[in-house]
């Protein structure tokens, strides 16, 4: 009998243990509407959803089918220090009645950059409201910007719309601007995004199923331009202002440079003899460069024992190797990439970077590129720019093109 009964207290004992732990391992959610406060009032929305595990807090922010996890959060009373995944920013932010209040701090070649943010709860983006638009602008578009010195540039446009929800980016021969969110309503649309480094807010009036005009192109706390397009399914985007190549009669590249661990990497090492090299021309403050490091450390991964190698040649803010360092490593970790990547100790500002980096080369235009080198050590071929997964059929179009550039080096002897 007493043993039955010490059987009975030990369950007792496991089960209020197993539902005092549950307790304290349980998982709460909250969903936030974030705004980034500009002068001029144009709401740059995100969305973040919020989830707490054994006191342990993380942010997920959220733009369309992107999801930026930032897990590395400091709490000191009511005031959170909120570190973003990439490009060395950080949010700055004390409780409020509805929620969160404070500042986005954004590291800049020209020093730090401030600008005012609200959290409230709820997951609604943009407040945009009228009845269904009588238009859908699903497809492509050719859009001309104009800046504020009234120089104009083209660029496309690839939309989705369902409903009142709008989602799609902008090509332009550099790259594009990522994963973009909004709605339609009447004869209006908005698209928004926030990544730690872009903040962007557009907005134009959708004159008739082929024109929108009127459009607003908000960068950051203060850049505006204007904006206008016209439907255009066939159009394809001309990158050769951005383009480069080798220049004289030079076939090869020459360059040594530290990696993270301050070990010198030369192209010409044994590692690199008769195998196919990708160089990827990248930063740690540009956000396509992100996108191009999550393909390449994939494609490494699943391909390095056919003989490809990559190296990445990053450019810098800063020439200081430590800050450098610093920001390259989330990439690295980030992305698990087990190729070497390099810190050239010049920045990506400097006018002088490709005659002190790659001599070899003409101008590099674009962040990212890419050049291709044979088994042979040549240059074989150059990539401008790099269109990320937001823009769906041109991203799959660059990774049929890269696989049979590389299957083609890797084929030749």
């Amino acid at each position: 009998m007493k043993k039955k009964y010490l059987i009975l207290f030990v369950i007792l004992t496991f089960i209020f243990d197993a539902n005092a732990f549950s307790q304290q391992k349980s998982v709460s959610k909250m969903e936030y509407r974030a705004l980034l406060h500009r002068n001029d009032k144009l709401p740059i929305v995100f969305n973040i959803s919020e989830s707490k595990f054994g006191g342990k807090r993380t942010w997920t922010i959220r733009n369309a089918a992107e999801k930026l996890v930032a897990d590395r959060i400091i709490e000191k009373g009511d005031s959170l220090l909120v570190y973003l995944p990439f490009f060395d920013g950080m949010l700055l932010l004390k409780k409020s009645s509805t929620g969160y209040e404070g500042v986005w701090n954004k590291k800049t070649i020209k020093g730090d950059q401030f600008m005012p943010l609200t959290m409230e709860k709820g997951n609604k983006r943009l407040g945009l409201t009228g009845p269904v638009s009588r238009y859908n602008v699903t497809g492509r578009w050719k859009v001309e910007f104009i800046n504020p010195d009234l120089k104009r540039s083209i660029a496309m446009g690839e939309f989705k719309q369902v409903g009142n929800k709008l989602t799609g980016t902008f090509l332009t021969p550099t790259g594009d601007y990522r994963f973009l969110e909004g709605v339609v309503a009447g004869d209006s649309m908005q698209m928004t995004t926030f990544d730690g480094s872009h903040a962007f807010f557009f907005s134009a009036h959708i004159k008739d199923g082929n024109t929108l005009e009127s459009g607003i192109y908000a960068s950051g706390p203060t850049y505006t331009e204007k904006w206008t397009a016209k439907r255009d399914e066939k159009m394809i985007l001309d990158e050769s202002s951005s383009s480069f190549q080798l220049k004289g009669k030079a076939n090869k590249l020459d360059f040594s440079f530290p990696d993270l661990d301050s070990n010198i990497v030369s192209i010409t090492d044994e590692r690199f003899k008769n195998k196919v090299v990708v160089i990827q021309i990248m930063g740690s403050w540009c956000p396509n460069c992100m996108d191009e490091t999550a393909f390449l450390s994939k494609f490494f991964d699943e391909n390095k024992q056919l003989g490809v190698e990559v190296i990445g040649l990053a450019y810098e803010y800063s020439k200081d190797f430590l800050r450098s360092k610093k920001s390259l490593s989330y990439f690295k970790n980030r992305f698990s990439v087990k190729y070497p990547i390099l810190i050239t100790g010049i920045t990506s500002s400097d006018e002088m970077k490709t005659e002190k980096s790659l001599p070899q080369m003409t101008e590099i235009k674009a962040f990212p590129s890419m050049i291709f080198i044979g088994r042979d050590g040549t240059v074989r071929k150059t990539h401008a720019g790099y269109a990320g997964p937001a823009t769906g059929i041109h991203h799959d179009q660059f990774k049929k093109e890269f696989s049979e550039i590389v299957d083609a080096l890797l084929a030749e002897k």
